[in-house]
């Protein structure tokens, strides 16, 4: 199962900080499963519907959209981070 993790915005959007849901059929990458979670319409097309606005950290480690996953690895999804 993997962890999903919504900081900061998608949070609000969403209504939750996080969730358990298994890899999906054929995810290899964080694309992969960006692609999943579009599909399941409503917020989630909304918030990922232009993941170049969405950074991604795999197992606390920042990552690309085309970072491999596999079966119970965490991933954040956050906004960019700006320093000030």
């Amino acid at each position: 199962m993997l962890r999903i993790l919504y900081f900061a915005w998608l949070r609000d959007r969403l209504g939750r900080s996080g969730e358990t849901l298994p890899l999906p059929q054929g995810a290899h990458c964080v694309q992969d499963l960006i692609t999943a979670l579009r599909a399941r319409g409503g917020e989630y097309a909304a918030i990922f519907a232009r993941p170049e606005l969405i950074r991604v950290a795999v197992n606390q480690s920042f990552a690309t959209i085309a970072a491999p996953i596999a079966a119970h690895d965490e991933i954040a999804f956050f906004p960019p981070v700006t320093g000030g």
